[in-house]
Parts: structure tokens; C-alpha cells; sequence
């Protein structure tokens, strides 16, 4: 080797160790068919890489994040992302895996809101609620991919534009989903949203994941952190009382670091019930805020992986994975099963619009509503020595 590639060598290689950035570590994105619709038009796969071992695959049917590979920490990589290898169970049994969900993300009771004295109606799909957006939410349309890019941090762009009264809502609503990944294993999903005329907004993205890797079964040891004080208790068909309750003392303190699978089936706690487990929003603050805060710390103690996630929201729904029934196959044709995964969801409060006391869901023309998400990846390799 000569002089000169040595000295690049060792200046690729303290660019690793230290986390600088360095021209040859440059992350790519690549594009390919996922399959076609019953309609002919075809589902794009964009895949975002980095030099890590860490890559990223959304499809454009429902903005999905349909793959995320990781490294544990001996270096074995493994799909942390519950969903499917081919488009046909997207289409046949969706169940939201990795799905953009909206217009309003999470529960809207019995499917109605007021805005501006007049009553809107959205399709109830979840008992006698509308669930992320009613029966044809942003889960279940094919976005258009706007633009890839490759470079320190690769980028995948989409859009789709929702009409006026698209699921009953108001206002024609220009969405655009960005995904990025960058060289220190952050995988970025940023949601902003315009409209032409007033409407509510709350889209989040509903990531299914097992650090152990998909059909590896149990997600129960994950080891879960979330700095909230309060949590929004629910009826029995899982909409907020309208009640910020203290998590002290109760299942839903996770103030200090506890196994999901630890109080999961505590019967004594009547939300627990209502749930079959957690399907609550948590109260990380009362307001979106200009910049992301931590709302959750994941880790698993067998591979070694674990990820921060940020976000400007002020809601974290926490979910369990208490409906997976057993009835699906999934990627590595492993059964998914009750516990299976954990799923969290920055976002506005659930059924924000017709409880005054969790602030608005209204987006005002000449506004643009943004939800950035950032996951902050991590293999539980040991770094290399400085």
C-alpha cells in the first residue's frame, strides 16, 4: 500500500471511529419495482444504505417503511420491521405495518368532529370509532415518489395530494413523506402538510418493531423508557376520557427503564383491560414544540440493539401489539403473534378534535403542519478506539 492510501485508510477509519463526516462515507438510494396494483400502476421500493450495515426500504404504497436492516452487536444483521416481502399481503392484510397514517392518525370518536360550527363525518372502522383516517387513509393509497438522493445523508421524497373531502375531511391537503438515513445511523421520517382551506392534521408513521428481528417472536423483553409524567386514560372502546392521569404507581410508569412484557398483563389495572395491554397516548408535553425531545428509549438485551426516538409532538401512543391473532405470515414466514412487537407514534393526542382540553388539530391555510420523527439507531457494537 502506498504512503497516500494509507494515509486515507487511516482518515476513513477516524471518521468512523469519531462520527465525522467523511467524503467516502456516503450514504446511496436505490429504486425498484415492488409490484404492480390491481389498476396497473406500479409500487416503487426506494432503499436508503449507509456504510453502517444499516438500510431502509419504503414502498409507495402508504408511504411504508417495509424493511429496516440493522447489525446486532456481533455484527449479524437482521429486518427489525414487521410486514411483508411482496405487495400481496400489503394489499390483502395491511394492519398498518409501517404505514403513513392519516389524515388524523389514531382514534376519532364514533367518527365525527366539528370545525368551524359545522359537523364532519369520517368512515368508523374500529368499532364505533375511525381509526388513522377512516377505511382509505394515506396507508392505503400510492403515493408519487418525488425525488432520491444519495449523499451524506441519503433522502426519499414522497407525495400525495388528498381532495376535498377525501374520508369525509375538509380542504384539499398536499402531504409529503420524507425518509433519510445518514452515516450516524439516524433514520429520519418527516411529515409536513399545507392546505387549502381549514382542515385537522395528524399523521404519524405506525413502524412495527422487533429488535430481535421480525418472526423471532416475543417483543416483551424489550427494555422500554418513556419520560412522561401522565397518560390519557380510555373508555372501553379505547377513546381518551379527557383525563390527564399521573403514571406513578400505576403499569404505565416508565419513567425508569421496564420490560414491556413486566406489567403487560396486569389485570388490576382496569386500562390494561380495556387495551388487552398498552394502546394509550402518553403526555410528553402539551404542545408541538419547534424541536425534536426525546420521547422513547428502546432496548434489547439478546442482540444488543436499541434506538432513542425524537419527535416535535407532544403524544406518544404506545402500542403492544395486542391484536396481532396468530393469522399472519410474515417476512421470514414466522407467525405473528399477541406481543410480537411494539409500536410507538408520535403524534397529536388521540381524538384531539372534540376534546378542547389537548389543544387543536386545525391547519389554516398558509400553514404547514410537520411531524419529524427521529429514530436514533444503534447495533451495541463497540466503537472503535480513537
Amino acid at each position: 500500500m502506498t504512503l497516500k492510501a494509507k494515509a486515507a485508510a487511516l482518515a476513513a477509519a477516524a471518521g468512523i471511529a469519531m462520527g465525522m463526516p467523511n467524503a467516502a462515507l456516503a450514504a446511496t438510494a436505490s429504486q425498484e419495482s415492488f409490484g404492480t396494483l390491481p389498476d396497473g400502476r406500479e409500487v416503487t421500493a426506494v432503499t436508503l444504505s449507509n456504510e453502517q450495515g444499516v438500510s431502509a426500504t419504503v414502498i409507495s404504497l402508504g408511504a411504508t417503511l417495509q424493511s429496516l436492516i440493522m447489525p446486532d452487536r456481533n455484527g449479524e444483521k437482521a429486518d427489525v420491521q414487521l410486514g411483508y416481502l411482496t405487495l400481496e399481503g400489503y394489499l390483502a392484510k395491511p394492519e398498518y405495518f409501517g404505514a403513513t397514517v392519516g389524515r388524523f392518525a389514531n382514534r376519532i370518536a364514533k367518527g365525527r368532529f366539528a370545525l368551524d360550527g359545522k359537523t364532519y363525518e369520517t368512515p368508523v372502522n374500529n368499532g364505533p370509532n375511525s381509526l388513522h383516517g377512516g377505511t382509505t387513509g394515506f396507508d392505503k393509497v400510492l403515493w408519487e415518489v418525488v425525488s432520491v438522493e444519495d449523499g451524506p445523508t441519503a433522502k426519499a421524497t414522497l407525495r400525495y395530494v388528498s381532495p376535498d373531502g377525501d374520508q369525509g375531511y375538509p380542504g384539499e391537503l398536499t402531504v409529503f413523506a420524507i425518509y433519510s438515513l445518514d452515516e450516524e445511523n439516524a433514520l429520519t421520517i418527516e411529515y409536513r402538510a399545507t392546505t387549502d382551506e381549514p382542515t385537522i392534521v395528524n399523521i404519524s408513521n405506525h413502524a412495527y418493531w422487533n429488535l430481535r428481528g421480525e418472526g423471532a417472536g416475543s417483543a416483551m423483553g424489550h427494555v422500554l423508557t418513556i419520560p412522561a409524567d401522565h397518560y390519557t386514560p380510555v373508555d372501553e372502546t379505547l377513546i381518551p376520557t379527557g383525563e390527564f392521569r399521573p403514571v406513578e404507581g400505576t403499569a404505565f410508569d416508565f419513567r425508569e427503564p421496564h420490560a414491556v412484557g413486566e406489567r403487560v398483563r396486569d389485570a388490576s389495572d382496569q386500562q390494561i383491560v380495556y387495551g388487552r395491554g398498552y394502546d394509550h397516548n402518553f403526555v410528553i408535553a402539551k404542545t408541538v414544540s419547534d424541536e425534536p425531545r426525546l420521547m422513547a428509549r428502546v432496548e434489547e438485551p439478546v442482540s444488543g440493539r436499541s434506538f432513542e426516538l425524537w419527535s416535535n409532538q407532544p403524544g406518544l401512543q404506545f402500542y403492544s401489539g395486542n391484536f396481532l391473532d396468530g393469522t399472519i405470515a410474515g417476512k421470514s414466514k414466522g407467525i405473528y403473534r399477541q406481543g410480537d412487537t411494539i409500536v410507538l407514534e408520535p403524534q397529536l393526542f388521540p381524538d384531539t378534535p372534540n376534546q378542547p382540553t389537548f389543544g387543536s388539530g386545525r391547519l389554516e391555510p398558509g400553514e404547514t403542519y410537520r411531524n419529524v420523527m427521529i429514530y436514533r439507531l444503534s447495533s451495541g457494537q463497540a466503537k472503535a478506539a480513537r
